[in-house]
């Protein structure tokens, strides 16, 4: 059973998990659920909250790709939106997932900021999809596992979530949510085909900026 590990005292960020034993349960069964629940030759959508003009969008997108499920259609703001009103409403109705993206706070940080839009796109979903942490050194993250609190202004407030300092990517938690992400029933011809396409997906502009 993976367990919370005891944190240093010197170091509060010191453990493999932010949850508690019994929520890290009740997300590994939502997720087995949500698995068990996806037709056969179903796709699988998972937003990207980055900002559309982050420099390093390209590359943080092809990282991501990476460490999901093959046959997985990664959509962010400009495949989305562009040229369209922003209704995330929408589209969340139509997503199985989302990765969010925080500024950290150093370079190699553990800590990253959500901005307020990041933040509601978050809280629409967590409750009821996988809602993953993407950070620079350790990749992918259930957000269950990290440390969350709220920050001003409380007009528009921010949300910083912490990574645990001794994330394990083969924990139980991220396990079960590439499993809740993964398409059934994908032959490889189809496989390959979506690949072309979802490559030509994440650089949309490359060929016009030639």
């Amino acid at each position: 059973m993976h367990a919370t590990q005891t944190p240093r005292q010197d170091d509060p960020l010191d453990v493999e998990t932010f949850a508690r034993p019994e929520q890290q349960r009740r997300f590994v069964a939502a997720m087995h659920r949500i698995a068990a629940e996806r037709a056969p030759g179903s796709s699988v959508r998972i937003y990207v909250s980055i900002a559309p003009g982050d420099a390093n969008c390209e590359r943080w997108l092809e990282c991501i790709t990476d460490d999901l499920p093959d046959g997985v259609e990664l959509l962010h703001y400009r495949t989305a939106f562009e040229g369209a009103a922003y209704d995330w409403d929408a589209l969340a109705s139509r997503l199985d997932g989302l990765v969010v993206i925080g500024r950290p706070k150093r370079l190699g940080s553990r800590v990253h900021v959500l901005g307020p839009v990041a933040r509601l796109e978050l809280r629409s979903l967590v409750a009821t999809k996988p809602v993953l942490l993407f950070t620079h050194n350790h990749g992918l993250v259930p957000v269950v596992d990290c440390l969350s609190q709220v920050m001003p202004p409380e007009e528009a407030p921010r949300l910083k979530l912490i990574a645990p300092k001794r994330w394990n990517r083969e924990s139980i938690t991220i396990r079960a949510a590439l499993d809740a992400l993964r398409p059934t029933g994908v032959s490889n011809a189809g496989l390959e085909s979506f690949r072309a396409v979802q490559a030509h997906l994440l650089t949309p502009f490359s060929a016009a900026s030639r």
